[in-house]
């Protein structure tokens, strides 16, 4: 008996180890890119991009039990890796739920793929059955990463913060400012006052549905796909009383259309495709990307497949500039969708490659330093809280 008792112990040992290496697994395999570094890129391109304020609007680095502040060889960021590729500023989001089954095409709210995880990262208890947890939890390892880099990751809340980094970023751009958003509204868990919980925790972009529909509106992936919620009306204009950017990536159509009917601030979309060089469901038609150029938002474009139909920088460069052409350069930026579950063409690191593209493409050097940063650069400055 006690001989079955220990293999029984060591068996529920290995199968537990092997949980908690899941994870890690997952990332390895989900975050993938096209070809390793080191990224070649030309020498006028290096000598432009080495001058280059970069600024990303989407990274989900947070939801990956890795400590941002290491190098690792694989998923496509960290500190070190963003200060290689000449990053400036990087808009981190918080991943609280996926559907399992997950598709682009119809999903149920009735499932999540990330309680198993948050239990296998051995995440706070209480993170594992509330979703507001899960953005807290993620909002404090920001917090504690930007608290242990010596000045090199810092957390910004408001216009005045951003300022001073972009004075101290001239002077040293060895440092990352980061921004905090939400991956849909799921988190308010139906509650008004939950947008205080988020904003009081340093968010400051709240994208509003992700895979499935939610207490807000209709995501472009869920089942109704429908607009704004009467309490999607009133999180709306919460969100614009406390200076928080709204985010239309993963919204459906008629999301979109409540949305700038009713904005009185620049809205954004800090990841997406466009319909004019890639069809699909969550990709932007001419008209949204009209209306939010009209609300002096950006669109930030994506680099992965469903996004640009290709693994490559052709085709993001293709979308950038169709993109610019239809709702001019200063409404273009970037959105990678880093460590989202994406195979890239690059990691943080070949971002010189995209910037080689931009050239090459005919964008002049002014240009391409608004897209690659000075876009969300001034948006950030107009529109974050002022104190």
């Amino acid at each position: 008996m006690r001989k079955l008792l220990l293999s029984l112990l060591v068996l529920l040992l290995l199968g537990a180890g092997l949980v908690f290496a899941l994870p890690s697994l997952l990332d390895r395999t989900l975050n993938s890119v096209e070809s390793p570094a080191p990224y070649p890129a030309s020498a006028p391109a290096k000598q432009l991009h080495s001058s280059l304020f970069i600024a990303d609007l989407h990274d989900d680095a947070l939801l990956w039990e890795r400590d941002l502040l290491k190098r690792y060889d694989f998923g496509h960021s960290d500190l070190p890796r963003m200060l290689e590729g000449r990053v400036g500023l990087q808009v981190f989001s918080t991943v609280t739920k996926t559907p399992r089954g997950l598709n682009y095409e119809s999903n149920s709210a009735e499932t999540d793929n990330l309680t198993l995880l948050a239990m296998a990262q051995r995440w706070p208890r209480e993170t594992w059955s509330s979703l507001l947890q899960r953005a807290l939890y993620q909002a404090h390892k920001l917090q504690q990463a930007s608290a242990g880099s010596q000045g090199r990751l810092s957390l910004i809340r408001t216009r005045s913060d951003f300022a001073a980094f972009i004075q101290a970023w001239q002077q040293d751009p060895q440092r990352v400012a980061a921004i905090l958003a939400s991956e849909g509204l799921h988190p308010l868990e139906g509650k008004l006052e939950n947008v205080e919980r988020l904003y009081d925790a340093g968010f400051r972009i709240a994208g509003l549905t992700h895979f499935f529909d939610n207490e807000v509106g209709g995501s472009a992936h869920g089942l109704a796909k429908g607009g704004l919620t009467p309490f999607g009306r009133q999180v709306i204009q919460r969100l614009e009383e406390k200076a928080m950017l709204i985010d239309l990536a993963h919204a459906s159509r008629p999301l979109i259309d409540d949305v700038l009917a009713v904005a009185t601030r620049p809205v954004l979309v800090s990841h997406t495709g466009v319909e004019g060089t890639c069809k699909g469901t969550r990709n932007l038609s001419d008209k949204h990307l009209q209306g939010i150029a009209a609300s002096g938002g950006v669109v930030g474009i994506g680099y992965w497949e469903t996004a640009v139909c290709a693994t490559s920088v052709a085709a993001i460069v293709q979308a950038i500039r169709y993109t610019a052409d239809k709702i001019g350069v200063q409404h273009v930026a970037l959105g990678s969708d880093f460590n989202g579950t994406i195979h890239a063409p690059f990691d943080v690191t070949g971002l010189a490659q995209l910037t080689e593209g931009l050239l090459k493409a005919g964008f002049s050097p002014s240009e391409i330093a608004a897209i690659m940063g000075g876009n969300v650069q001034r948006l950030l400055l107009a529109s974050l809280p002022e104190h």
